[in-house]
């Protein structure tokens, strides 16, 4: 066991918009190192948004993430031979990574040419309460709604 908890590291703002919550965004957009190519992928779905709903991007990208952060998920947890999901409330650092996650992942599996265009289009739709990771957060909540009645189970 540790003799002392992990320090937190902070990440450094990002160049456009010196927000850190972007650069950690862009480092989960990231793939095999290629932070440069991420940073423009990430720019590029800015600016298709801004020419698409004459809003800023960045602003759109806000809501997109608040639009998509679970509140609760469900663990499972084994008590007395049988399995229950259990509704447990999320860490804010957890309640960003889900959301950066799925917002990615639901990116990716869009059709379109670049990966800008897939950012833009999901993130304009989660922006409006629809889309892909939108409606996982949503089925996470179902979920945990249908299993409040093991919540007195803790983990």
């Amino acid at each position: 066991m540790r003799k002392q908890k992990a320090k937190k590291r902070y990440l450094a703002p990002d160049p456009v918009y010196g927000d850190p919550l972007v650069t950690r965004f862009v480092n989960n957009l990231m793939i095999g190192g290629k932070k440069s190519t991420a940073y423009t992928s990430f720019y590029e779905a800015m600016e298709r948004i801004k020419k698409s709903t004459n809003e800023e991007g960045y602003e759109i990208w806000k809501k997109a993430m608040d639009n998509a952060m679970p509140a609760v998920e469900v663990k499972s947890r084994r008590i007395g031979g049988a399995t229950f999901q259990i509704p447990t409330p999320i860490r804010e650092d957890r309640k960003l990574f889900m959301t950066i996650r799925w917002l990615i992942q639901f990116s990716r599996k869009r059709n379109g040419r670049s990966m800008g265009d897939k950012l833009a289009a999901e993130l304009i739709a989660a922006s409006k309460g629809e889309g892909a990771a939108v409606k996982r957060k949503e089925d996470t909540h179902k979920m945990a709604e249908a299993n409040k009645a093991f919540s007195h189970f803790k983990a």
